[in-house]
């Protein structure tokens, strides 16, 4: 302790993380955020994708837990489902399903409002944070090179830090362009991903799986995120592309259904009763902030979230890259003051690169996705569709996979030597799907 204040703008998920981890070196941090902040698990109006599937991976499940203690517990009491990522969920990819297995690699299945209303109320148990409804941040308070507060139609408030974690809105570069810092370099894809989702009763033990992955690929442009959730629901995420989007009418939301990869869906939608009419969504660019890259920045600046990187969310990173970048700020708090907004973003680049290569690179494949291809990219590619076929009869390449989905290990151990031997010898053995 002993710095006075921090502000944190954002009250969602990547807020209330960092919220949770300023604590230890503040007297007060307050959140502010523009939406209301209910006690309940409703959607809100300033997170339109909590009408639609999400999942904690094995890493951000682990995270969630050491960052905020206690928050694992309470979503179980809530009703969220626990699993093994490798043995209760089907994964397709490239119309391969991957060979299920036991394993350690515990996920949390829920919908966004629980996860937010838990976060929330856990985070509010926490002595010495703040959270304040309805109050926009109009922009940045300075003295010379270092942030010294935000304007709030309030009036100013003081603050010895600042973080950006307004998400998708991004307010941090208009802020600092008011300032006469320039807005740090972008990297775009535009992948054009559509969402229609809609909930059904879901009878527990009923299948013999709680969630359903299967990926877009060139060959079969439709998949989904399907997962069991709390209150004995089934949300079903038919994901699709801007040229043909997935349907929102009832009936041709089941009949799309069986489009995706795999006959368990459709299946499933055929005969679950529906609970909810079915809700669209439009999934804005991949945009990644290179803030390390700046020409300047005032000292005291943060950005975390999809303020800095919002990737894909058809590859389920987002709640988990949040979860990494905030407890790498508590590691460069841990160090000390000295030059903390370089530190920060300097280092944080290793696990955006992670998200965003995985992100980006299955995005390209698509050839009317606009973005920069490389012939190690396309090699990439070309080996990762082997590996995935082989995936489907050796659980081990298919745990390999899962580890560096969920953030357990780097993409490198994909092509170390024992893997690539197990690619190259049981190719063959891996037959082409039918179904």
């Amino acid at each position: 302790m002993g710095n006075e204040r921090a502000v944190v703008v954002g009250g969602s998920i990547a807020g209330l993380l960092t919220a949770a981890v300023l604590r230890r070196w503040f007297d007060e941090v307050v959140v502010l955020d523009r939406d209301e902040l209910p006690t309940e698990a409703v959607v809100r109006k300033a997170v339109p994708q909590g009408r639609h599937a999400h999942a904690l991976l094995a890493r951000g499940n682990e995270l969630f837990e050491d960052l905020v203690p206690g928050f694992r517990a309470e979503m179980v009491a809530r009703g969220a489902v626990v699993n093994d990522q490798h043995a209760d969920v089907l994964w397709y990819n490239d119309r391969h399903l991957l060979k299920r297995a036991p394993s350690t690699l515990a996920g949390i299945l829920a919908s966004r409002p629980l996860i937010e209303s838990v976060l929330r109320h856990k985070v509010g148990e926490l002595s010495g944070i703040v959270a304040t409804a309805n109050t926009p941040v109009e922009g940045l308070l300075i003295d010379g090179d270092r942030l010294t507060g935000v304007r709030t139609p309030e009036g100013e408030l003081a603050a010895d830090l600042v973080v950006d974690a307004t998400g998708r809105s991004n307010r941090g570069p208009t802020w600092l362009a008011e300032l006469g810092y320039a807005a740090p370099p972008e990297d775009v894809v535009q992948a054009g991903i559509v969402y229609s989702s809609r909930e059904y009763r879901r009878e527990p033990g009923a299948e013999d799986f709680v969630g359903i992955v299967s990926g877009l690929h060139p060959d079969n442009r439709f998949g989904t995120g399907t997962a069991a959730m709390e209150g004995d629901r089934w949300i079903v995420t038919l994901i699709g592309m801007q040229d043909n989007p997935p349907p929102t009418e009832s009936g041709a939301f089941e009949d799309h259904a069986a489009r995706v990869d795999g006959p368990e869906l459709h299946r499933l939608v055929r005969k679950a009763e529906s609970l909810t009419e079915a809700a669209g969504f439009r999934v804005g660019s991949s945009v990644r902030r290179r803030y390390e890259k700046a020409a300047r920045l005032p000292e005291g600046f943060i950005a975390i979230g999809d303020s800095l990187c919002f990737v894909n969310p058809v590859y389920g990173q987002g709640m988990t890259l949040a979860a990494l970048a905030a407890q790498w700020f508590g590691t460069c708090l841990e160090a000390g003051q000295d030059q903390l907004t370089k530190r920060y973003f300097d280092g944080v680049t290793k696990f955006v690169d992670q998200a965003w290569s995985m992100s980006v690179g299955g995005d390209l494949r698509f050839p009317d996705v606009v973005g920069e291809r490389t012939r190690s990219g396309a090699l990439i590619n070309a080996y990762l569709g082997r590996l995935l076929r082989v995936a489907s009869v050796d659980a081990v390449v298919g745990r390999r996979f899962l580890d560096v989905a969920n953030f357990l290990s780097k993409p490198e151990s994909l092509f170390s030597p024992s893997m690539l031997f197990r690619v190259v010898r049981q190719y063959r053995r891996a037959a082409e799907p039918r179904y």
